[in-house]
């Protein structure tokens, strides 16, 4: 079955169909990642997105139902350069065209990625629509101008869970978890929620509209705030929340939740020209001078020159010189803007869970004194 995607500053792909029939809109945007397709699909800080995948053969090893990173897909739709015609792996349940077609994902391949990225990366990512439905070019490139913006738009409150969930560990445990978390469900990703299981946390996953009333009554020892999707600025009620949280709480944001601390403590935001996502991407832990290779996927950033005094600036982008996380000088806060969880990706940032365990460790000891 024939497609096409149209961006709306007129460009136009045309190729086949690798999901179900139909149209989507969303933003247009890219990951360099090798592998990790299926966690791509399942990470919800890509609703509203039409995802291209930079490597050209996606699909080899197939999809399963462990490798999922929240309880469906998220994406708008999928552009690949090629779709694997064959499933080989001895963890595979399904192919991924049926993974797709399955969950109602409208997709495309047989484009030509490289010049679709050269594009985005030139004018930016921008609205676009796939479609197997319509085939008039100039209707479509409307439609793309007509869709959505991503400014502006608060997705993190429609992928939130309904309501407040304890988060079962995956393997048996011989010794009860020693503390108790509250994670704001922003978008979280499951592997965020295995690793400070595996460290000793009992997780509480609450909805993003979760106020700080409702949260002190579970009596946390400390906050962690997940990834998400769209923009950050217009969740300044969230905000609120978490400032008033973060002044109580050990505090540990990652992505969404990075850039939601940055405004609780007044700084701003801004939309960034294509976005961070891959799972390549150089970022300098200033306290040491190393270069961890990070796992990233956001389209927006905190601006550095915002921050209040109170903040510092602990990492810093190789790429852009954008900033990647900061703490409090005086409170037991601190975030990154990239994804130390890795799923995928590398696992140079593992040592962050480790920190704010760390940090509730002393509060339960200050608690006790």
């Amino acid at each position: 079955m024939d497609a096409i995607l149209a961006l709306e500053d007129g460009r136009c792909f045309r190729g086949r169909s690798i999901g179900v029939a139909g149209e989507t809109t969303g933003e247009v945007v890219f990951n360099t990642a090798m592998t990790g397709y299926q966690e791509v699909l399942t990470d919800p800080s890509y609703a509203g997105q039409l995802v291209t995948m930079t490597y050209p053969h996606i699909g080899n090893y197939g999809v399963n139902a462990e490798d999922v990173e929240s309880r469906r897909p998220f994406v708008a739709g999928f552009i690949v350069r090629e779709l694997s015609a064959m499933t080989s792996n001895w963890r595979a349940t399904e192919s991924l065209r049926e993974y797709l077609q399955r969950h109602g994902i409208v997709g495309i391949e047989d484009v030509d990625t490289r010049a679709l990225v050269r594009h985005i990366r030139e004018h930016g990512a921008m609205r676009g629509v796939i479609s197997t439905v319509e085939q008039d070019e100039r209707r479509l490139v409307a439609k793309a101008a007509g869709a959505p913006r991503m400014v502006g738009a608060a997705l993190a409150k429609t992928v939130s869970c309904p309501t407040p969930y304890t988060w079962v560990a995956e393997t048996d445990r011989s010794v009860s978890p020693r503390w108790h978390v509250v994670a704001f469900d922003f978008g979280v990703k499951f592997n965020i929620l295995r690793r400070l299981s595996a460290l000793g946390c009992r997780v509480t996953v609450v909805p993003a509209m979760t106020t700080a009333e409702e949260v002190l009554r579970l009596r946390p020892d400390g906050l962690f705030l997940s990834n998400g999707p769209g923009d950050p600025e217009p969740l300044t009620d969230i905000a609120v929340q978490v400032r008033r949280l973060a002044e109580q709480l050990p505090t540990f944001g990652i992505c969404l939740g990075h850039q939601i601390l940055a405004l609780a403590f007044g700084a701003k935001t801004f939309k960034l020209k294509y976005g961070h996502r891959g799972a390549n991407h150089p970022v300098k832990r200033l306290a040491t001078g190393q270069v961890e290779i990070t796992s990233q996927n956001h389209g927006f950033a905190v601006d550095a020159d915002t921050l209040p005094r109170e903040l510092e600036v602990t990492h810093v982008n190789l790429n852009d010189g954008t900033l990647e996380g900061f703490r409090h000088r005086h409170l037991p806060v601190f975030c990154v803007q990239y994804h130390p969880e890795a799923a995928p990706g590398p696992h140079d940032a593992a040592y962050l869970f480790e920190a704010f365990v760390a940090l509730l460790s002393t509060r339960s000891t200050e608690v006790a004194a």
